[in-house]
């Protein structure tokens, strides 16, 4: 197998047809290659920063020895990375995919998601999927509203990630043009969930699901949610029960049956694997303990939502959302969107502790002292 620095012919091609933007750029003389350049746009944008306050399983928690979804980035980026360099995949490439995958993520991780896509059901502005929404957000919203001008291999590995689904193998869907990728994100506001154009868009929607695994079980074992033991024995056995034995074995069987035309895991740890997301499933993330805050978190979206939306419809120019997004932004980005879409846009780009803060600033009182 080819390693990092030599590239098939495939590989060039896919480069030549998947560097593309919406906007052309003369990058001529600029020393990174394109995929390097969105990994530098990514790392500098105000979203990649969120990450640092936005939580992945544990919300409420306050624990420092918590993931939060900085962590699971960097984990994904770095697993994809090691294995991507044993199939002579496109290092720049993966990192991009890798460290902006996430970049929708509302706050308080998949009980945010569901909240927020509920209301925007409700609101008549169609389904919230944190894969659309981090595509939206990096091409409409950063900048102001210039958007970053990605390549579009980074913006289809971004849209194509979802680390929910996990299939045994998998294998490029090309899409060579913006035209192909619109048509990709109108087919996941449906609820579908296309494939990817790259190799390595392919690695990191598996990759996706080795990084936080493990560590989710790690983190639940920390909490007292559950104990080592609880690891079902017919995982353990053939995975290990560790974050870091998992880990390896995953990245190593995926590193044995893939190649640089498939990204595969063999059938026996692929069944593992299964059996240990059923068992995270059911015994963390369903968990009472751990859903002991959601329904809070369900009421404090609906009123912060209904609230945002009621002020732009009444232009509020005192609402935190005109003077902390609507005013700072391009005009052109609110040509022909709702009040709900531009509410939605706003509570997704918040950290939690922002989200929490202006749910307090907005609903609770505060004494004559604090007012002074």
């Amino acid at each position: 197998m080819e390693r990092q620095g030599t590239k098939t012919q495939k590989h060039k091609e896919t480069e030549l047809q998947l560097t593309a933007r919406r906007r052309p750029e003369d990058l001529i003389g600029d020393m990174r290659d394109a995929f390097a350049i969105d990994c530098d746009r990514i790392l500098h944008s105000a979203a990649y920063t969120s990450y640092i306050d936005k939580t992945q399983v544990f919300s409420l928690i306050g624990h420092q020895g918590i993931s939060h979804r900085v962590i699971h980035v960097q984990l994904l980026s770095r697993i994809a990375r090691t294995i991507g360099r044993k199939l002579g995949l496109i290092d720049d490439l993966i990192e991009a995919i890798a460290i902006g995958h996430d970049i929708g993520h509302p706050p308080f991780g998949h009980d945010g998601e569901c909240y927020l896509d509920g209301l925007c059901r409700t609101a008549g502005i169609g389904l919230f999927a944190h894969n659309v929404q981090g595509v939206w957000t990096l091409e409409r919203i950063e900048k102001n509203g210039k958007g970053l001008n990605l390549s579009l291999a980074v913006l289809d590995g971004i849209l194509c990630h979802n680390g929910e689904t996990t299939e045994q193998g998998i294998t490029p869907d090309n899409a060579s043009s913006f035209n192909e990728l619109d048509d990709k994100i109108t087919a996941c506001l449906k609820g579908k969930i296309p494939k990817p154009a790259t190799m390595e868009g392919c690695l990191v929607r598996f990759v996706d699901t080795v990084s936080y695994i493990g560590r989710d079980i790690e983190d639940a074992i920390l909490l007292g949610i559950i104990s080592r033991r609880d690891i079902p024995k017919e995982a353990a056995t053939i995975l290990g029960d560790t974050n870091g034995k998992i880990v390896y074995r995953l990245v190593e069987d995926l590193i044995a049956n893939s190649s640089d035309k498939i990204i595969s895991y063999s059938t026996k740890v692929f069944e593992a694997l299964m059996v240990l997301k059923e068992f995270n499933y059911n015994k963390i993330y369903l968990n009472p303990r751990v859903k002991a805050e959601s329904e809070k978190i369900g009421s404090m979206y609906r009123l912060v939502f209904e609230s945002l939306v009621r002020d732009i419809e009444k232009g509020n120019t005192l609402s935190p959302i005109i003077i902390k997004f609507v005013s700072r932004i391009e005009k052109t980005y609110k040509e022909g969107l709702s009040p709900a879409v531009i509410a939605k846009d706003y509570i997704a780009g918040l950290t939690d502790t922002a989200f929490l803060r202006l749910f307090t600033e907005m609903y609770i009182p505060r004494s004559k002292q604090e007012s002074c």
